[in-house]
C-alpha cells in the first residue's frame, strides 16, 4: 500500500520546502490551465463575461483613431472616457477579453483582441512616432516633456490628467494581450509605445525625471520591466529604473513607513513594478521594497475585509477606528494588492500570503460586483449603516470600472501554483487544472465555504510523482484532516503553514481535505471594543434595511462573552447565516457573508458595550434628536450643500469653487477663491448662521463675511478628527436690520481653501 505522509511547511515568512530556478519557490499556472466550475466565482465571472462582450471596442476606441487624425468608427463612451484619462478603459477591456479568452477559451474574446490590437497598430501609424492614445491633448503635454518643460501636480502633467498611468494600461493591455493570446502584434505596439516613451523622455535630467513622478504614473516601471523580460531589450529594463519613484521608494527600501497621507493607489503599482523588475534582475532593494511594503499595507493599513485607505489614502498604521467612512477601500487598491500578493507568493510560498489573497477575494473583489448586472464598485464603504453604489454600464468608465472588467476573469490565476515537482492548492474553488507538462489534470469539488471540506480528484495517463501541499489558513479552528482514497492521514500542518502529501499519484486518486471553521472576532488594531465578525474567511455584515430608508444609528452588541458562540446561533436553512441571541442594540441581528450584501444598508463593524453604555449612548441619541428638533424650529434658511436646486435657489456664485463627497455629505471649497450664497434672514431679531465642517480636514483658513463685512477667520486644522462638527456665527444687528436676505461669502486666504463647508443654516438665536 502507498503510504502518506504530512510536513509542516512554515508560514509568516517561512522558507519553502524546495527552491526551483530563479530563486523561485513557486510558480504560477497559466491562466489557460485553470477552469472554473460551478460557484459564486463562476457566476461572477459569466457575469463580466456578458458586460465585456456588450460592450462596442470601437466606442473605446473612439479617441484613439480621432487623437491620431482618422475618422471615429463610433461615438465615444461617457464618464471618465470623456475627460483627461481617456483611453484608461481600453486598456483594462484589452486584459479583460484577454484573460477571458484563457479563462473560457471563447474566441468571440480572442476575435475581439486581435480587432483591438490592428486597430491600435493603424492609430500607431498614422501618428508615425510609435505614439497612440486618445488623451485629449495628450500630444502637446509628450512634446512639452520632451522639451523639458514640466508642470507637475499630483494628478496632473502639463495640464492632463495623469498621462502616464493612462499610457501604462494601455501598454499593460497590450502585454496582456501578448501573454495570453499569442498576440505577436501586441507585443510590436507595446514595444513602438515604449520606444515613445524613452525618446520623449531621454532629454529629462535625473532631477527632472524624479519631478515628474510626482504625478501618479501607474505601473509604467511594470510594463517597461515586463518588455524588457519579453524581448530581451536592456533599453526598457534601463527605462522601467527611471521610471522609479525615489521620493517614496528610497524610505521604503530603509523600512521606513511613509504611507500616512499618501494616495494609496498611486502608490501599489510602482510596488508591483520593483516586484517584477526583481525577478528579471534580481536587485536586492527592488525585493526589500516590495516585502516591506506588503506588510505594511496588510499587517497595519488594512481593515478585515482585506482592503485599505479612506477617501483613496493612507492613513496612520494601527490607526483605522477613526476612519470607518463612506470612502474606505477603493476596489483599485486591493487588484493591485492581489497582484502584488501573487508576485510575493511566488517568492517564498508563505501561508500568510495566500491567507491575504483569500482575504481580499473573497470579501472585497468578489463582493464589488452588483449581482443583478455585473456593474462594479468603486469604493466599499465601512460606515455602519451605509450600502454600496455601483457603476452604470456606458457612462461611468472610472478606473474601478476599468479594474473590475479584469477582476472577474482572472479568478483562477491564484488557486494553483507549483514548484518543479510539487503542487501547491492555495484556494478551495470550484475549479479544474490542467498540468500539461506533469500530463495531470486535478479537478477541485466543493461547497467551500458553506463547508471546510474541498475534494480532489486526479486524473493521469501516467503515475506521477509529488508533492501535494495543501493550506492550512490561519483562520482554521483546529488540525485540518486529510484522506487519499479514504485512507486518513495525521496532518501536523498547524494554522498558517501547509499540510503535505509526498506519493505517487495514479489516475481516480482523490484527496478529502477538511479545515474546520469556527466564528470568531477581529477588533480595530487601535480600538479592542470595535470589532468585525468572521467565519473562517468570511466576514459576515448585518442587514441593516433598504437603501432607500432612514440611515440607522450605530449597532452595538451587549455580550457577557467576547466569543461569538456564546451569543449567536445558526439560521437554520442558510450554511452561512448566523443569528445574535440577545446581544443586538437596540436588536438581534442576522449575519450573513458581506461579498453577498448588496441593495442595502449593512454594518461590519461592531461596537463592543456594556450594558451602561448602551443606555448611555441611547440618552446621548435621544438628547442629540431634541437638539435637531430645536435646530429646525429655529432655522430661518437653509442651504443643501450640493444640491443643484437648493444651491441655486441661493444664488451660488464664486470662483475655483470645487466639490465633493464624504461620509454621505457633500462638500463645497474653494482653493484660493471664494463662493457665496444668499439667504434669508428675519429684520430686527438676533440671528446667527451656523456652518458644518469636517473635523479631520487640515491647514485650511478663510474668511466668512456677510454682505463683505468680515465676521469671521475660521482655521481647520484637524480640529475633531474623525468626525463633523458646528460652527456658530452671531450675526451682528446692523448686517440683518431691515434685510429679508443677505449674501454669505466664505474667501481664500493667500495659497490656501476656503471650506470645505458641508451644510450652512440661518438660525434665530436663542434667547
Amino acid at each position: 500500500m502507498l503510504t502518506m505522509g504530512f510536513v509542516l511547511v512554515a508560514a509568516m515568512g517561512g522558507v519553502a520546502p524546495e527552491t526551483v530556478d530563479s530563486g523561485m519557490a513557486a510558480h504560477a499556472f497559466a491562466l489557460s490551465s485553470v477552469r472554473l466550475l460551478p460557484g459564486p466565482f463562476e457566476q461572477a465571472m459569466d457575469r463580466d463575461l456578458a458586460y465585456l462582450l456588450r460592450l462596442e471596442p470601437d466606442r473605446l476606441l473612439s479617441g484613439f483613431r480621432k487623437e491620431a487624425g482618422l475618422e471615429p468608427k463610433a461615438e465615444v463612451y461617457g464618464g471618465w472616457e470623456t475627460q483627461g484619462v481617456a483611453g484608461h478603459s481600453l486598456g483594462h477591456y484589452l486584459s479583460a477579453c484577454s484573460m477571458a479568452w484563457a479563462s473560457t477559451g471563447d474566441g468571440r474574446f480572442a476575435e475581439r483582441v486581435r480587432y483591438i490590437v490592428d486597430e491600435l497598430a493603424a492609430c500607431q501609424a498614422a501618428n508615425g512616432n510609435g505614439y497612440a492614445g486618445a488623451i485629449p491633448g495628450g500630444k502637446d503635454a509628450f512634446a512639452a516633456i520632451e522639451r523639458g518643460e514640466l508642470q507637475v501636480k499630483p494628478f496632473e502633467l502639463n495640464g492632463i490628467w495623469v498621462p502616464w498611468y493612462t499610457m501604462h494600461k494601455v501598454l499593460a493591455g497590450l502585454l496582456d494581450a501578448h501573454a495570453h493570446t499569442g498576440n505577436a502584434r501586441a507585443l510590436d505596439v507595446a514595444r513602438g509605445l515604449a520606444d515613445f516613451t524613452e525618446r520623449v523622455t531621454r532629454g529629462l535630467t535625473a532631477e527632472q525625471f524624479e519631478s515628474m513622478l510626482a504625478c501618479e504614473h501607474g505601473g509604467m516601471n511594470e510594463s517597461l520591466a515586463e518588455l524588457y523580460g519579453r524581448t530581451g531589450d536592456a533599453r526598457y529594463l534601463a527605462l522601467s529604473r527611471r521610471f522609479h519613484h525615489q521620493a517614496v521608494l528610497g524610505p521604503l527600501s530603509q523600512g521606513v513607513d511613509g504611507l500616512p497621507g499618501l494616495h494609496a493607489n498611486t502608490q501599489i503599482p510602482k510596488i508591483t513594478g520593483v516586484a517584477r523588475r526583481y525577478e528579471l534582475a534580481g536587485a536586492v532593494e527592488d525585493r526589500a521594497i516590495a516585502s516591506f511594503f506588503w506588510d505594511r499595507v496588510v499587517q497595519h493599513h488594512s481593515y478585515a475585509t482585506g482592503g485599505h485607505s479612506d477617501r483613496e489614502h493612507f492613513g496612520p498604521p494601527d490607526r483605522l477606528s477613526g476612519r470607518l467612512g463612506t470612502e474606505t477601500t477603493e476596489t483599485c487598491n486591493t487588484y493591485n494588492m492581489l497582484k502584488l500578493t501573487r508576485h510575493l507568493f511566488c517568492w517564498d510560498a508563505a501561508c500568510e500570503k495566500a491567507d491575504f489573497y483569500e482575504r481580499a477575494l473573497y470579501n472585497h473583489i468578489l463582493g464589488s460586483q452588483n449581482p443583478d448586472d455585473g456593474m462594479m464598485c468603486y469604493y466599499i464603504p465601512l460606515k455602519p449603516g451605509h450600502f454600496k453604489t455601483y457603476s452604470t454600464p456606458f457612462d461611468s468608465f472610472w478606473c474601478c470600472t476599468g479594474t473590475g472588467m479584469e477582476n472577474h476573469v482572472r479568478y483562477g490565476e491564484a488557486i494553483y501554483f507549483h514548484g518543479r515537482d510539487s503542487l501547491y492548492v492555495n484556494l478551495f474553488i470550484p475549479s479544474e487544472l490542467t498540468w500539461e507538462e506533469k500530463g495531470l489534470t486535478v479537478r477541485q469539488d466543493t461547497a467551500f465555504p458553506e463547508t471546510g471540506e474541498t475534494r480532489l480528484r486526479f486524473a493521469c495517463k501516467q503515475p506521477v510523482e509529488l508533492t501535494l501541499y495543501l493550506r492550512s489558513p490561519g483562520w482554521a479552528a483546529g488540525l485540518p484532516q486529510a484522506r487519499v482514497d479514504g485512507e486518513p492521514g495525521t496532518v501536523s500542518a498547524h494554522p498558517g503553514g501547509y499540510a503535505a502529501i509526498h506519493r505517487t499519484w495514479r489516475d481516480g486518486d482523490v484527496v478529502t481535505y477538511t479545515i474546520p471553521m469556527s466564528l470568531r472576532l477581529e477588533p480595530l488594531p487601535d480600538n479592542p471594543d470595535c470589532a468585525a465578525i468572521l467565519y473562517g474567511p468570511l466576514v459576515l455584515a448585518a442587514d441593516l434595511g433598504p437603501i432607500d430608508g432612514p440611515a440607522p444609528g450605530t449597532p452595538a452588541l451587549v455580550t457577557g462573552s467576547r466569543h461569538p458562540a456564546d451569543w449567536t446561533s445558526r439560521v437554520e436553512g442558510k450554511p452561512l447565516a448566523f443569528r445574535t441571541t440577545g446581544a443586538g442594540r437596540p436588536n438581534d441581528v442576522e449575519l450573513t457573508p458581506f461579498y453577498a450584501m448588496h441593495g442595502r444598508r449593512y454594518s461590519v463593524y461592531w461596537d463592543f458595550l456594556t450594558g451602561e453604555a448602551w443606555q448611555q449612548r441611547e440618552a446621548e441619541r435621544e438628547a442629540e434628536e431634541a437638539r435637531r428638533k430645536d435646530l429646525d424650529a429655529r432655522t430661518v434658511d437653509s442651504v443643501v450643500i450640493g444640491d443643484d436646486a437648493s444651491e441655486t435657489a441661493h444664488g451660488l456664485a464664486g470662483e475655483n469653487m470645487g466639490i465633493g463627497p464624504h461620509q454621505d455629505r457633500v462638500w463645497r471649497h474653494a482653493p484660493g477663491g471664494w463662493f457665496s450664497y444668499t439667504v434669508k434672514v428675519v429684520p430686527d431679531a438676533p440671528m446667527e448662521l451656523l456652518c458644518i465642517y469636517w473635523g479631520g480636514e487640515y491647514q485650511r483658513a478663510f474668511d466668512v463675511l456677510v454682505d463683505d463685512v468680515k465676521i469671521a477667520e475660521q482655521r481647520l486644522h484637524n480640529d475633531k478628527p474623525g468626525e463633523f462638527f458646528e460652527q456658530a456665527y452671531p450675526l451682528p444687528p446692523e448686517l440683518t436690520r431691515g434685510q429679508e436676505s443677505v449674501t454669505v461669502k466664505f474667501q481664500a486666504h493667500a495659497d490656501n481653501t476656503a471650506g470645505g463647508v458641508f451644510g450652512l443654516r440661518v438660525l434665530q438665536a436663542k434667547p
